[in-house]
């Protein structure tokens, strides 16, 4: 086979089918708790710290730059919907990749998720840490030193609290996926409550001064803060990862993609309206707990404040939770294909649960926490995930064209229009981001590039 043949071979969707029916996973998880599971990936630092570094850039208008990311990621939902009804395997965008548009994207795909869940991961535990300090002076009057809580080049030498909180997350996918749902949709109840209770106190201190002028840095300021903000939408597939653990994956993953992205826009959006109308924007600069920070201002009272650092801690940890638990599970799936070592997917017998990848994985995160600042692991994740949604959004037009025939639980609507409005948005939020970012990305794409050359096109079960 020559190499050109070897990075374009596919692997026909009835066989990532047939994988599915006859996979090592537990099927347990129903539509509340895949819902759940793709809410409890979304739904975390990207309201309660990220809004803290958008507000600056964008002014008022950060209202709009949710409104933009949540379009952005509406299209790509829609399109994972289509494929996680037809192809509901644990690899998400990487197995609906590797059926459309050979195993070299397919690989590019799977190490853009690599990006997006484990520094995701990384960048939601450093926000745990920031809450937790948060906390921790309202309650008791003290912190832990910058030394112990923040990465190098923020003032610390390693960030303490974002390894505990992924060493626990990693304790608890060890136990196996039904359990960690049940954990999963109780803090997913909390932090929905803590953003509601949000709204109901920072509403009271509304003034419409502070939403003039709306475009203090024009539309190019709306637009760097809805790319920032878009890292705030991430997750949303998560259902789509639990492919082979679904009770029904052909009905509930795409209602459960849809379902959760809609919940999570209608909060993003009240939270963003009544945070800016309680506090003038320029406030925000410097706001790591950023709604704590308005609560504190608006009410006077370190209790309200107080409350909603413990509902961050709760919400950012079952962030972690999910996240970590979805990039195990795609690398299970590249495992399984052979592109990488065949230890990643095997499942341990009595969890159910892939026990060495759980480790790896957890592992790799918690340096990534302890040793990189926060704005740094936003950004070079929304660059990765905005690659893979760009993907299924090219996916789709693909499946369509070449097997018009295959069963499909759900449709995008407007096809080929929609999916190629995703394509166009997808690609203008990454050239929103920095050039730092692209060099990031950059550097991470030759990294992949070298792993599959030296070891996953020779290893794939295609081969």
């Amino acid at each position: 086979m020559t190499l050109r043949a070897a990075t374009v071979r596919r692997k026909p969707v009835a066989d990532l089918v047939a994988e599915s029916d006859h996979g090592t996973l537990k099927r347990s998880l129903g539509l509340g708790q895949l819902t759940m599971l793709s809410i409890g990936a979304t739904l975390g630092s990207g309201i309660f710290v990220v809004l803290g570094e958008a507000v600056p850039v964008a002014g008022p208008a950060v209202v709009l730059s949710f409104v933009l990311a949540g379009v952005t990621a509406l299209f790509s939902a829609l399109s994972y919907a289509e494929l996680a009804g037809m192809i509901p395997l644990s690899g998400s965008s990487y197995s609906y990749a590797y059926a459309t548009l050979g195993e070299l994207v397919a690989w590019v795909c799977g190490w853009c998720l690599v990006l997006e869940y484990g520094v995701s991961v990384a960048s939601v535990a450093v926000g745990w840490g920031q809450y937790l300090n948060e906390l921790l002076r309202l309650a008791f009057g003290f912190a832990i030193p910058d030394a112990l809580s923040q990465p190098p080049g923020s003032g610390g030498i390693v960030n303490v609290p974002a390894i505990v909180v992924v060493v626990l997350a990693m304790l608890l996918l060890l136990s196996g996926a039904k359990e960690s749902a049940r954990a999963n949709a109780v803090m997913v109840a909390v932090k929905i409550v803590t953003l509601v209770l949000f709204c109901a106190i920072a509403f009271t201190a509304v003034k419409a001064r502070n939403f003039t002028p709306f475009l203090p840095l024009g539309l190019a300021g709306m637009s760097a803060g809805a790319a920032k903000l878009f890292f705030s939408y991430i997750g949303f597939d998560a259902a789509s990862t639990a492919g082979e653990e679904a009770k029904n994956p052909q009905r509930d993953l795409p209602r459960a993609i849809l379902l959760s992205l809609g919940i999570v826009t209608v909060l993003y959006c009240l939270v963003a309206v009544a945070a800016v109308g309680a506090l003038p924007w320029q406030e925000f600069d410097g706001q790591e707990a950023a709604l704590s920070h308005v609560l504190s201002v608006v009410s006077g009272n370190p209790f309200w404040a107080g409350l909603l650092a413990v509902g961050a801690i709760v919400a950012i940890s079952s962030v972690v939770l999910t996240v970590l638990y979805g990039q195990t599970r795609i690398l299970f799936a590249m495992s399984r294909d052979g592109l990488v070592p065949p230890a990643l997917s095997k499942v341990d017998e009595k969890s159910g649960s892939p026990r060495i990848n759980t480790l790896v994985v957890s592992g790799f995160v918690a340096v990534l926490a302890a040793f990189i600042p926060l704005g740094k692991l936003a950004d070079a994740t929304s660059i990765g995930t905005l690659f893979a949604f760009l993907l299924v959004n090219i996916a789709v037009l693909l499946l369509r064209r070449r097997q018009p025939e295959r069963p499909r639980t759900f449709r995008v609507p407007l096809s080929p229009v929609t999916p190629l409005l995703g394509v166009l948005c997808c690609g203008y939020m990454m050239f929103s981001l920095d050039g730092a970012t692209w060099v990031v990305f950059g550097a991470w794409m030759a990294l992949g590039l070298l792993i599959y050359f030296g070891y996953g096109i020779r290893r794939s079960r295609l081969a």
